[in-house]
């Protein structure tokens, strides 16, 4: 019955395509494993992954992100101070109308 469906949805499409999408899943799946296999036993061990200019380059991004992260929480701090001030001056505003 499966079966019937997903030839019903696939008919007049082109099978090109279709092939091109499993072969990408199937070279991504081999890909993982095969990082599965290499990698995570080898950083249990204890070995380094990356070459020391390698590991200068993620230290660099890292650095880099981390300034970029603080830079745009302080944004994001004036942002909201700012709109709690203009929220705080309507609160007042509107209890000095009702009294």
């Amino acid at each position: 019955m499966g079966h019937s469906l997903a030839m019903q949805a696939l008919r007049g499409h082109p099978w090109h395509m279709v092939i091109l999408i499993v072969g990408m899943l199937l070279t991504l799946l081999l890909a993982v494993a095969v990082v599965g296999l290499v990698a995570i036993p080898a950083r249990r061990e204890g070995r380094d992954l990356l070459t020391p200019k390698g590991e200068e380059v993620v230290s660099r991004v890292r650095e880099r992100t981390g300034s970029a992260m603080d830079a745009a929480r302080d944004k994001v701090a004036e942002v909201t101070a700012s709109k709690d001030e203009v929220t705080a001056s309507k609160d007042e505003a509107t209890s000095t109308k009702d009294d």
